[in-house]
């Protein structure tokens, strides 16, 4: 699965022409996909989708990512198992990031835990409860 991402944003895109035309892409032509336990809502990673990618994660029933440190693509859990089922895919209001809700087998980071923020918090200053 090696292959290199779309050239083009829009033009020749293996999508339909109303969800092409939605995306705003970076200037590598990838969009942030957050994905989300679909029954917790618990936020499991964020990942880089191409218009490829996209098409391959509505088409198949499983999450496909486009690395930027190895310039191809990989659907979550070949190696280790840990498969990503998509439940639904929405796209935001300015068309700059995907919402993929899933339902997780296993750990979603790559170091095993179950999030990509597990044992990551930040120490803040909350705001009042409304």
């Amino acid at each position: 699965m090696s292959e290199q991402p779309a050239p083009s944003p829009t033009s020749g895109s293996p999508l339909p022409a109303e969800i092409a035309s939605a995306l705003k892409r970076d200037s590598a032509g990838l969009v942030a996909a957050i994905v989300q336990q679909f029954d917790t809502h618990e936020v499991l990673m964020l990942g880089w989708m191409d218009d490829e990618a996209l098409k391959r994660t509505m088409s198949s029933g499983r999450v496909t990512f486009y690395s930027r440190s190895r310039q191809e693509y990989w659907r979550k859990g070949d190696t280790s198992g840990h498969v990503q089922w998509v439940k639904s895919v929405a796209l935001d209001c300015d068309g700059d990031a995907l919402l993929v809700r899933v339902d997780q087998v296993g750990a979603a980071c790559h170091t095993g835990t179950r999030t990509c923020f597990d044992g990551r918090a930040l120490d803040v200053v909350a705001g009042p409860a409304e």
